[in-house]
């Protein structure tokens, strides 16, 4: 079952990415050792991996910097470097007006040490400053060379039309939503307004923070060196963790068995099964998830499969 790496378009661009990339949320910006967060990195290069996903609110700038200083050993045309903007870096430096895009994108290219990003998304929407002036400063970004491509991240469809419909603007090449089995609501009106648009879908949480590996059991403490169990890497784990939600994912396990495919491997697959989304994010904290994730890539599943696992989740599955 094994397959080499493959490659999608992102939305417009004429990037290739691959369909599995590198995140670092809470993996890099202080939830893994330093060593270990290396070698994940040199796994995911050896594994054809060529998209690395990061913010500048990931630790605070320390994502970024990792990244900065172990992506250095590498040629700057072998990978596609994606960055975001929005959360707050400090008491005064948060949102999307126009001083903070300026901002934040050179001091994020300062902790990448690069002249550019491939992608700059907007993390979240921000509801304090007019569209018209966020699009404008991202215009500008583009133009004078220090993002390639802009993509968003979790805005609400509507807004995604309002930009769209404004003239002398960048246009987005790439959504990221959370997208995975047990949370499908960019199905119902995100993803279709997208394919329209040439706007790829960039998945986070595939594998829902790890739940969907099967590793958290109901009834049963979170294994200790797990995200669940961990204060750094825990926050938003706790509304998956729902004894309902954990006896449906334990239901998948003999549905991937059937399938050769790993738990993780399943998840994976499923989300790639959609179009239109052109790689999923996994947040790795050792070199051997990168290499079972990556493993996924080209794999398609049946039919059979897909109608298992829908009866599997069953309503737990939010939509």
């Amino acid at each position: 079952m094994l397959a080499s790496m493959k490659y999608r378009k992102l939305g417009s661009s004429g990037i290739d990415i691959s369909e599995i990339s590198l995140g670092s949320w809470l993996t890099y910006s202080g939830g893994v050792e330093r060593e270990q967060a290396e070698r994940c990195v040199r796994a995911a290069f050896e594994a054809g991996i060529n998209f690395i996903d990061t913010a500048n609110v990931y630790g605070r700038g320390a994502a970024e910097s990792f990244l900065g200083e172990v992506l250095a050993g590498y040629d700057r045309s072998s990978y596609v470097l994606a960055t975001k903007v929005y959360f707050p870096m400090s008491d005064t430096d948060s949102g999307l007006s126009a001083a903070q895009i300026h901002k934040q994108i050179d001091a994020s290219l300062a902790r990448l040490r690069t002249d550019y990003v491939d992608l700059y998304q907007c993390h979240r929407y921000d509801e304090n400053t007019p569209l018209e002036e966020t699009m404008q400063a991202l215009t500008e970004v583009l133009a004078a060379g220090k993002a390639r491509h802009i993509g968003f991240s979790e805005w609400p469809p509507e807004k995604v039309r309002d930009s769209l419909a404004m003239p002398h603007v960048a246009r987005w090449v790439s959504s990221q939503p959370q997208y995975s089995m047990l949370w499908r609501r960019p199905e119902a009106e995100l993803i279709p307004l997208c394919e329209g648009e040439g706007i790829s879908q960039i998945v986070w949480s595939p594998l829902a923070q790890g739940v969907l590996t099967g590793k958290y059991r109901p009834g049963e403490a979170p294994p200790a060196d797990s995200r669940a169990a961990s204060e750094s890497m825990n926050t938003f784990i706790g509304a998956l963790m729902d004894e309902r939600v954990l006896r449906a994912v334990q239901r998948l396990i003999p549905i991937a068995k059937a399938a050769g495919l790993s738990m993780a491997q399943l998840a994976l697959a499923w989300v790639l099964r959609q179009p239109n989304v052109a790689c999923a994010i996994i947040g790795a904290s050792r070199p051997e998830q990168v290499d079972e994730n990556a493993a996924v890539a080209g794999m398609t599943l049946s039919a059979d499969t897909l109608a298992a696992v829908n009866e599997a989740l069953g309503d737990v599955a939010i939509r």
